[in-house]
This record gives structure tokens, C-alpha cells and sequence, in this order.
């Protein structure tokens, strides 16, 4: 009996904490005013540049994680739980370390910032820079889900299509994404 209320203390207690800032919104402002406050040019701005930013960095990881994911489901090779761990890394760290990490790598006096200016893309301060810092920090989701997807993908049915004469790269695009369709949603929902 101790144990059920203590899980239902520590249910309870997570949803406050998740829940409690958004009701917080809509109890501290009334919906008009929230409607409202939608109607003026900087916040229409924000959603704007928010929506177009996250649809970026949405294709960018779909258009590179979804093969990658693959790779690190269906192969083995030697280093593949440092690549791994490598992936998930920006998973564990925290916002601010990600930012200077970004900066450091890409930024103006990064690493790569040289490069990245000579190629005429400037990033501090800029929508290419929000869609870099979006990809970095949301990719590993993605990449997760759609690994395991990748992985719970019966191999018989690839095995199929290739005695069928299906290549590689159609048994990839014709059995494997629609086989783990729903991780790949799940995966870019949580992206």
C-alpha cells in the first residue's frame, strides 16, 4: 500500500511540475488577451520565425538522421557505441554548454567558423544560426526513435526484397522507412 501512494505522490508531483507553468499562462492572462497579444507585429515575427526555423531544421534532420539512423541500426562496425554515444551526447547537455559548444565549433572564432564564413553563411545572430542550434539540440531525438525503429524492423522482409532484385537502396526507401514509419513519426514529433 505504501508503494502505491508513493507512486501516486510521485506522479502527482510531476504532473504540477510539468503542468504547472503552462496553466500558469492561461490563469495569470485571460485567452483574449493571449489572443490578443498574438495580433502584434513582434510576436507574430516570433511565431513566424520560430515556425520557419523548426520547419529547417525538421527536414534537415529527417533528410540526414533518417540514414544515419539506419547505419547505426542495421550495421556493426567496430567504434559503434562511442558513434553512438557521440549522437546522443547533446541529449545530456545543458543549454547553455550546447550554445557555447555551437559557438566554439561554428561560431565566428570557432573551429569551423572560418570555413563557415568563407562559404558566406554567417551564423551568430542569425535565422541560419537558430536553424543550426535546432538541429543540434532536437537531431538526437530523432535519430533515437528512428534507430529503434530501424532495429524492430523484421530483417526477413528486407531479406525478401532483395532475392525479389530490390537494390540496397530501394529495399531502404520501399520496406525499412514505411516498416518504421511509426518511430520515424514518433522520432520527428519529439524532434
Amino acid at each position: 500500500m505504501t508503494f502505491r501512494v508513493g507512486l501516486a505522490v510521485a506522479l502527482g508531483l510531476a504532473l504540477v511540475f510539468l503542468t504547472l507553468p503552462v496553466v500558469a499562462i492561461f490563469v495569470d492572462s485571460s485567452p483574449g488577451a493571449l489572443i490578443d497579444s498574438l495580433g502584434e507585429p513582434g510576436a507574430l515575427d516570433a511565431l513566424w520565425l520560430s515556425l520557419r526555423t523548426t520547419a529547417i531544421a525538421i527536414a534537415i534532420i529527417l533528410v540526414v538522421g533518417t540514414p544515419a539512423a539506419y547505419v547505426l541500426a542495421t550495421r556493426s562496425f567496430r567504434g559503434k557505441a562511442a558513434v553512438v554515444t557521440l549522437v546522443e551526447l547533446p541529449l545530456v547537455l545543458p543549454p547553455a554548454v550546447a550554445g557555447i559548444a555551437l559557438l566554439a565549433a561554428v561560431g565566428p572564432s570557432g573551429i569551423l567558423g572560418g570555413q563557415v564564413e568563407a562559404a558566406g553563411i554567417e551564423l551568430t545572430f542569425q535565422t541560419a544560426g537558430v536553424v543550426v542550434a535546432l538541429t543540434f539540440v532536437a537531431s538526437p531525438f530523432y535519430v533515437r526513435q528512428a534507430m529503434a525503429g530501424f532495429a524492430s524492423v523484421d530483417r526477413t522482409l528486407l531479406d525478401a526484397s532483395r532475392t525479389l532484385g530490390a537494390s540496397e537502396a530501394r529495399g531502404f526507401v520501399r520496406v525499412m522507412i514505411p516498416s518504421a514509419r511509426p518511430s520515424l513519426v514518433a522520432g520527428g514529433a519529439l524532434a
